[in-house]
């Protein structure tokens, strides 16, 4: 959701994105995996969580891995981001996106970091301007604070808002490239709360009228 404001802005070139996805993108079981596991660890029961639902023990530790790998080296998760990410954004299926999708040992709310090349020279105030005024999108950006502000898993659970921020000059691409953070509750976004937005704005523009019972 924070890409479309910037692709809008600056036009989008290239894409890489790292994601940090919770325990719950598996379900219900995924969590209970996680909270046993690291009861037992704490406990001293065991070293090591033990491990059904993920590849590896998630407790203390990260997983490169979501979903069955790919012939060309991504998992399935990595390339459905790729392809929802064009298709979301309106690019074309040869627009280059790249995407390494990790587990993380929280309950709830997936984290991104994406990086990208622009086809017109940035402006970060302009940048956050729009990511401010974007719908579902929440501005949390402010390094200067004590304690500095940003998006987190822990701040976004249970909000209806991705939050977006850590938006500053990419390094590698220069004055056409931007690096942000972001943060949403996928049980919200991208779930149930799309759902509900969608069925509004059908009963608002008629369309609900129109669907055959």
């Amino acid at each position: 959701m924070a890409l479309w404001p910037i692709h809008k802005l600056f036009g989008l070139k290239r894409v890489i994105m790292s994601t940090y996805q919770a325990a719950s993108g598996a379900g219900q079981p995924g969590m209970d995996e996680l909270q046993e596991g690291t009861r037992a660890v704490l406990s001293g029961e065991r070293d090591v969580a033990d491990n059904k639902i993920f590849a590896h023990p998630l407790p203390f530790n990260v997983i490169p891995h979501i979903d069955k790998f790919q012939e060309n080296g991504y998992t399935k998760e990595e390339m459905k981001v790729t392809w929802e990410t064009r298709k979301i954004c309106g690019l074309p299926d040869d627009f280059p996106v790249s995407c390494t999708a990790v587990r993380i040992p929280t309950y709830r709310a997936h984290s991104e970091t994406i990086i990208v090349e622009t086809e017109k020279p940035i402006d970060i105030e302009a940048a956050k301007k729009a990511v401010a005024e974007a719908p579902g999108v929440k501005l949390v950006d402010n390094t200067a604070a004590d304690p500095p502000t940003y998006p987190m898993p822990l701040t976004a659970t249970g909000q209806e808002d991705v939050e977006c921020g850590r938006i500053r000059r990419s390094e590698v691409f220069g004055d056409y490239g931007l690096e942000f953070f972001v943060s949403g509750d996928q049980l919200l976004r991208g779930a149930a709360l799309n759902a509900v937005i969608v069925a509004e704005t059908m009963a608002l523009n008629g369309s609900l009228s129109k669907v055959p019972v």
